[in-house]
């Protein structure tokens, strides 16, 4: 058996539609799962993708398993400092439990070898996503938000069923800013 070739590569523009609709499909299933149904309108909304997707110093990538597209990543890209963040990370809907995903982030990390630190986030309620980035990836939990603690920011999470901000900040470094002063770039 073949081991799948994952690869990325930048979401062209008459991709991003597409894009869109894959990531709002396969983050349903996880609102789905925990509330029972969705609110009026994807999750995230339109506006917060928009918002992302159009940020500055912010990169859209395609996760292509064997040249063919199977989920996706918006990254926040900061050349100066190296502090990165990954703003939305998914895998088309049955896509999951393959290894896609830690292959997928793994490309991401080697794609910038300069990345001080990542950080990402995700919702209390996703449990799948803190397995994978905690257990998984190697990142660890740096701050949990929540109504006495609300993400500065991020506004109200209206768009997710309960709305209560409710989310955990992860971290993974990357390597140390003390051997980065000594010039170390391994």
């Amino acid at each position: 058996m073949t081991k799948d070739l994952i690869t990325l590569a930048v979401a062209e523009h008459n991709d991003i539609a597409d894009f869109k609709k894959e990531l709002q499909d396969a983050f349903a299933i996880a609102v789905v799962n925990e509330f029972g149904s969705l609110p009026d309108g994807p999750i995230p909304s339109d506006e917060v993708l928009n918002n992302s997707i159009s940020a500055p110093d912010s990169v859209v990538l395609r996760i292509l398993r064997n040249g063919q597209k199977v989920g996706g990543a918006v990254l926040t890209i900061n050349t100066e400092n190296h502090h990165n963040s990954l703003d939305l990370f998914f895998l088309k809907v049955g896509q999951h439990g393959r290894g896609i995903g830690l292959e997928a982030w793994f490309a991401i990390e080697q794609k910038y070898p300069e990345t001080i630190t990542w950080q990402t986030h995700t919702p209390y309620f996703e449990k799948r996503n803190i397995h994978f980035y905690v257990n998984k990836c190697g990142f660890k939990i740096i701050e949990f938000f929540n109504k006495y603690h609300p993400d500065p920011n991020q506004p109200a999470q209206d768009d997710v069923p309960g709305g209560d901000g409710d989310a955990f900040q992860f971290e993974k470094i990357m390597r140390s800013v003390e051997g980065v002063a000594k010039g170390d770039h391994a």
